[in-house]
């Protein structure tokens, strides 16, 4: 198993103010959470491969998609983008989603009949 990384105490008081608040119940430590998001993505896994030492996977996939809902991490990468300044250089993403061969075959066979000629399937 790899080493565990930890945002430091530092980088999370710059991220913290980002969290939504606890209603009550108190929640898992979000800097083991906030760095298990970031180690299932950075390292392109499955959620339920998560190190067990960065808490329940289910913990940190509920979270994940809790905190995405509410624009958490938008508004993180906007505030730490913030302190970058003017930059030289410009990134292009080039990816593109890819679809089956059979995706093709759905138009001609009617199933989405709002944009296809062909008969409705029934």
């Amino acid at each position: 198993m790899t080493e565990m990384i930890l945002f430091s105490d530092a980088q999370m008081a710059r991220r913290s103010p980002f969290f939504p608040l606890s209603h009550g119940i108190s929640r898992v430590d979000d800097k083991r959470v906030i760095s298990g998001i970031i180690f299932v993505i950075r390292n392109g896994m499955r959620w339920r491969d998560v190190p067990p030492s960065y808490g329940p996977h289910k913990t940190i996939y509920n979270r994940f998609v809790r905190w995405s809902e509410l624009g958490v991490f938008g508004r993180i990468f906007l505030e730490l983008a913030k302190g970058g300044g003017e930059t030289e250089e410009m990134m292009i993403d080039a990816t593109h989603p890819k679809s089956n061969r059979t995706a093709a075959s759905l138009l001609k066979k009617g199933l989405f009949p709002g944009i296809s000629d062909a008969p409705k399937v029934v």
